[in-house]
């Protein structure tokens, strides 16, 4: 059957741009072409270097700026007496407490310990998680079995477990790794399961067409797919990890154990020092923070550009 669509000469006059055209004498693959060029640019990952003055504007000045709002305030409510001194000490008194630390070499020694502990423990609650997770998420008896304990001891608070693992395992480094693995694990299997649940079925149905069946399926298929969900489990095991090593380091004391940053908090308490607690307490917050941008941030965005979903760095 011969084609019934015509050819549309171009009658517009010469000299005349494609923008003087008139609607009707557009092409629909002019339209097409243009549309897809649109999507693509919009889709288009920024991947030169940020200049150094923007990112000094964007990522470096706001904190600094909320730091010093908040030092200021400080200073003017120990000015203005609205407690007694040794409740709200100064920025000064608390800075001194810092260079009397570093000056007798034991600042890098209260954060070391806690920080060699916590790191440890979450990286055994990560090879213990990952599986049971992986576990609960694929097998259906298992998920009605634990699926539920998972869920409650997530939701118990780690500070009750120190009592239990100080009587089972003594004073002694093994009790502070179960409390941080009592803490990390649930929310480490819970994220997994939350990501593997999200994976599409499609996804599923492909992998096994293509062969990827088993542990292959697991590792090709469904880790790459229930990654974000994953690594949300993660930031969350690590805050468990670390708020759990600092209940159990402020309730179990042994000169065995070291003096890690709970333990610093827990001295100054003892004798008084207020400057000692707030220091214990900015000290505990800088190493969640610098542990958050340094590991899990890197992470997230590397995760979230290599899907499309995080257009500028």
């Amino acid at each position: 059957m011969a084609s019934t669509e015509t050819t549309r000469k171009d009658t517009s006059p010469k000299g005349t741009s494609p923008g003087d055209a008139s609607p009707e004498d557009v092409s629909p693959h002019g339209d097409m072409a243009g549309l897809e060029a649109g999507l693509d640019a919009l889709d288009t990952v920024q991947t030169g270097r940020t200049p150094l003055r923007r990112t000094l504007v964007q990522k470096v000045l706001p904190p600094v700026v909320a730091i010093a709002l908040v030092l200021v305030v400080w200073q003017l409510l120990v000015w203005a007496k609205v407690t007694d001194d040794y409740k709200l000490p100064s920025p000064g008194a608390v800075w001194a407490e810092v260079s009397d630390a570093w000056a007798q070499g034991t600042l890098l020694g209260y954060i070391w310990t806690s920080v060699s502990r916590g790191l440890l423990g979450f990286l055994l609650a990560l090879v213990i998680g990952t599986p049971l997770g992986l576990l609960v998420a694929r097998v259906k008896f298992v998920r009605a079995a634990i699926g539920p304990i998972l869920s409650g001891l997530q939701s118990l608070p780690s500070v009750a477990w120190v009592p239990p693992a100080v009587i089972w395992l003594g004073l002694n480094d093994s009790m502070m790794y179960a409390v941080i693995l009592l803490g990390a694990v649930p929310s480490i299997a819970n994220g997994l399961v939350s990501g593997v649940d999200q994976v599409p079925p499609l996804f599923l149905r492909a992998g096994r067409t293509l062969g990827a069946t088993g542990l292959r399926g697991t590792w090709h298929i469904v880790m790459p797919a229930a990654l974000p969900g994953y690594l949300a489990g993660l930031k969350q095991g690590w805050a468990f990890s670390w708020r759990s090593l600092m209940a159990a380091e402020i309730i179990a004391s042994s000169p065995d154990l070291g003096v890690g940053l709970g333990q610093l908090l827990e001295n100054g308490r003892t004798v008084g020092s207020m400057p000692m607690v707030f220091l214990a307490i900015f000290l505990i917050l800088i190493v969640g923070i610098a542990i958050d941008l340094l590991i899990f941030s890197p992470l997230e965005r590397r995760v979230l550009r290599g899907r499309g979903l995080l257009v500028k760095s």
